[in-house]
């Protein structure tokens, strides 16, 4: 990717978390970036030499190639309207990891065409380790290339329809806190049959980046994976049937269905 300047407007959980993945992978050694922020006070620490920190998104719309949005759903209409008349359609490439607003409404914000691009990332981006989901409007179809070099350096990509952003942002975004409440649940579990909370802890995350590592390095099936560590009688079969006795994988589903909904009312509010 030919040297560019990257704003982040909002550099808030999310935004940050953009920022650190793009500074451990590699991106800000031929590229710019530009961080905003209300109070700058709060992101202070960041002190990376090609990084610029301000409270004025206007002049760093101005001076960026790509324009990352990464405010409030309730925020991007006033935050639109602010920078504008900074935007230009031969220029820039516009990128939302806002939930449940599309590429067409962002369109009408602005009020004329240009490439813009959705992408749901998660909180993983900060080490690298993000799956982002990524579609486009017909005029960004041209720089989805450009766009999937920035965020594969901080995980892994997939082009998807639009449609399907909302149901991305569940299994994708949110994913990483119900993978979370996993983890924590098996710590527990630990802690009661003996452990110390710490090596519980370090159990569990390891063997949740192992039980990801295998389907990832072979093209198995989840199933296949439990089938080789599931015996006659055994005490894995016997855990897994209580589980599922008491509502796991029903449980998990109604959880993504709940959040999908959930997202489909903030997009009709």
């Amino acid at each position: 990717m030919q040297k560019q300047s990257i704003a982040i407007l909002g550099a808030g959980n999310l935004g940050l978390a953009i920022y650190k993945g793009l500074e451990t992978g590699g991106l800000l050694e031929n590229n710019q970036a530009i961080l905003t922020r209300r109070d700058t006070n709060a992101i202070k620490n960041v002190s990376h030499p090609a990084t610029t920190i301000t409270s004025d998104n206007r002049k760093a719309v101005e001076d960026a190639d790509i324009i990352i949005f990464a405010v409030q759903p309730k925020q991007l209409k006033d935050v639109i309207d602010e920078v504008k008349p900074a935007i230009h359609q031969d220029k820039h490439t516009l990128i939302s990891v806002i939930t449940a607003v599309s590429t067409e409404e962002i369109e009408e914000m602005i009020g004329f065409d240009l490439p813009i691009i959705r992408a749901m990332p998660n909180t993983a981006i900060a080490v690298g380790q993000s799956m982002t989901c990524i579609a486009c409007n017909k005029a960004g179809k041209s720089k989805l290339d450009a766009v999937q070099t920035i965020f594969n350096c901080v995980g892994k990509t997939m082009v998807i329809e639009e449609n399907l952003m909302q149901a991305a942002t569940v299994v994708c975004a949110s994913g990483i806190a119900f993978w979370m409440r996993f983890i924590r649940a098996t710590t527990q579990g630990g802690v009661q049959l003996g452990f110390d909370a710490e090596d519980a802890q370090k159990i569990a995350v390891q063997a949740c980046l192992g039980a990801a590592s295998l389907l990832n390095n072979s093209e198995s099936h989840p199933e296949q994976e439990i089938d080789k560590v599931t015996t006659p009688q055994g005490c894995t079969i016997a855990g897994l049937n209580e589980m599922e006795h008491n509502g796991l994988s029903s449980a998990l589903i109604k959880g993504l269905v709940t959040s999908y909904d959930r997202i489909n009312k903030m997009k009709k509010s």
